[in-house]
């Protein structure tokens, strides 16, 4: 019997980098010319086939979709060399194609990865989730606060006013009752298109972007790669699947969840040592988008390690060949 390969989490970290700015060079050419599926397929076939000289046994465990559903990045796909640790991979070859489509701001290609068996293996449904940066006592706010309970609480946390609190939502009808209650607080609300994922981010760095907390219902894949950043940066997070129908409680299940009304908080999305890496596509407030200069494409990386809580912001600039 073969002995385990350690999850070397620093030397890995670097081929992350890669992964993710080859994803976000490949999508370059799609910014602002209308074709989401072109994007986002541009995307997956650079990640994957990036992902794929890595020396590690990896799993896919958050993609694009079930194997019926993706033919490339699917939940269960093996990818890297098969020579190294083996990996859990949770990705978004493109976080925010109709960001990309339209040129507009804050789309990310994602990835993070850690030991097997560390990342949730979330059911493509929706998440309730709820986000602060860090700095703040455990447990500071709630799902089981009232949203304006949670704007006071941080706020008291604070030593502020509840009017100078700044909450992140995702602009959807469905969250129309959320964005009534916060405004009643006083509270200032950034309201965001698409990108769940760099809203959750911005509030690990409130003194840059302004946010203080994420609010909202979103993809519960998404949940698991917004977490795995605030477990690198410092910030707190929880998160409840929400379920529509019987087939998503089905979903759920034959991901091995048992415990539909489960509240799970930032470690119990990511159980372990986790590495993230999201290179900017449009220009956005983590990380600048590609810029096409003559001769070369320039990109800027942001890369995180929870093990010792360093990020590194990367500027790469690229011969267009």
């Amino acid at each position: 019997m073969s002995t385990p390969i350690d999850f070397n989490d620093r030397m890995l970290s670097l081929g992350l980098a890669r992964v993710s700015e080859a994803a976000a060079h490949a999508s370059a050419l799609w910014i602002g010319r209308g074709d989401e599926k072109a994007a986002d397929q541009a995307a997956v076939n650079a990640m994957r086939e990036q992902l794929n000289m890595l020396d590690i046994k990896g799993v896919v465990v958050i993609g694009e979709g079930e194997r019926d559903e993706a033919p490339m990045l699917f939940i269960g796909e093996e990818v890297g060399t098969g020579n190294g640790p083996e990996v859990d991979i949770a990705l978004d070859p493109l976080e925010g194609t109709t960001l990309t489509a339209k040129d507009m701001p804050n789309a990310l290609t994602v990835i993070a990865m850690a030991p097997r068996g560390t990342l949730l293996h979330a059911p493509d449904v929706y998440m309730d989730k709820l986000a602060v940066g860090p700095g703040y006592p455990k447990d500071v706010v709630s799902l089981d606060m009232t949203p304006s309970e949670r704007v006071k609480a941080l706020a008291d946390a604070r030593g502020c006013a509840m009017t100078d609190i700044t909450v992140c939502v995702l602009e959807r009808p469905r969250h129309e009752d959320l964005i009534d209650e916060l405004r009643q607080t006083g509270a200032a609300i950034r309201l965001i298109t698409d990108g769940d994922v760099a809203g959750v981010i911005h509030c690990a760095e409130a003194e840059i972007t302004g946010i203080d907390m994420y609010m909202g219902s979103g993809g519960a894949p998404e949940g698991v790669l917004a977490a795995s950043a605030l477990k690198c940066m410092g910030g707190q997070m929880w998160g409840r699947l929400l379920f529509r129908n019987d087939d998503e409680r089905g979903r759920a299940r034959k991901a091995g969840i048992t415990d539909l009304d489960r509240i799970y908080a930032r470690d119990d999305l990511v159980t372990s040592d986790v590495i993230f890496a999201a290179t900017g596509v449009t220009d956005g407030s983590i990380v600048a988008g590609i810029k096409r200069e003559p001769g070369h494409l320039t990109t800027e990386t942001i890369l995180m390690r929870s093990k010792t809580g360093s990020v590194r912001r990367m500027i790469y600039r690229n011969p267009i060949k």
